[in-house]
């Protein structure tokens, strides 16, 4: 954190012009609600709701984790060498290393957001504090599960897919796919209990809902943690002496 804060100019700048990126999202949101009117229930309320979910866990994700998305890079160019190194944890000790204060933006933006169109009560707060934290749990070991690949392929793509998919999918509420790929967005790329579960639990709460929810983040921050752990078994020193 000290490390991003050296220059506070340019922190600033990467947050603000991260929070304006986000503004223009909003903007097409509500222009397309405008015209569309409701669609399978969702409308520019319950979307801007998800969007604050979302950026939100996003942010937390990759502002102040960020190596959760350079694990498959790091593993398949042999980058984890200063790692091994340190008398610490090596997967927590990688995951809070570096912080992208561009992504930072995002953490501020939803949380704004949420604060500004989310309605909040002591009640909705508490869900959404408890949804954003479990979908960053999701978050987090979905493409440290894809990037962990990379120790038994030697390719470190898939992280980055992961990642993308993920967050590409959770952008759009899960009801308005159906069939095949409404099933794929709750099981192998598991988007919509990233923003469109939690983001539901706000306004409707629901224990199986909740339950399944935190089932899922657990199911898969257990699957990150395992497969990195795992992987790094199978680590083969690049000589490269980075700071990870």
């Amino acid at each position: 954190m000290a490390e991003a804060w050296a220059n506070p100019g340019a922190f600033w700048t990467q947050v603000i012009a991260m929070a304006v990126n986000d503004v223009a999202w909003v903007a097409f949101w509500l222009l397309f609600f405008d015209r569309a009117g409701e669609v399978r229930g969702w409308d520019s309320s319950r979307v801007l709701l998800l969007f604050a979910v979302l950026t939100t866990s996003a942010g937390l994700v990759l502002g102040l984790l960020a190596n959760a998305r350079s694990v498959g890079t790091l593993a398949a160019n042999g980058g984890l060498d200063a790692l091994l190194a340190l008398p610490v944890p090596p997967l927590a000790h990688l995951l809070v290393r570096r912080i992208d204060t561009a992504n930072v933006g995002d953490l501020v933006f939803g949380v704004a957001l949420f604060l500004v169109t989310g309605g909040p009560t002591p009640a909705r707060l508490g869900i959404y504090v408890g949804g954003v934290l479990a979908a960053s749990v999701l978050l987090t070991g979905f493409p440290l599960m894809t990037g962990s690949l990379a120790f038994f392929v030697g390719r470190g793509e898939a992280g980055d897919f992961g990642l993308h998919s993920i967050l590409l999918l959770a952008a759009y509420p899960a009801d308005i796919f159906t069939g095949a790929p409404k099933l794929i967005l709750y099981t192998v790329v598991p988007a919509a209990f990233v923003a469109g579960v939690p983001s539901t639990l706000v306004d409707d709460p629901d224990p199986r809902t909740a339950l399944a929810l935190l089932g899922v983040a657990a199911a898969f921050g257990v699957a990150g943690w395992a497969t990195f752990t795992l992987g790094l078994r199978r680590y083969t020193s690049g000589a490269v002496w980075t700071r990870a």
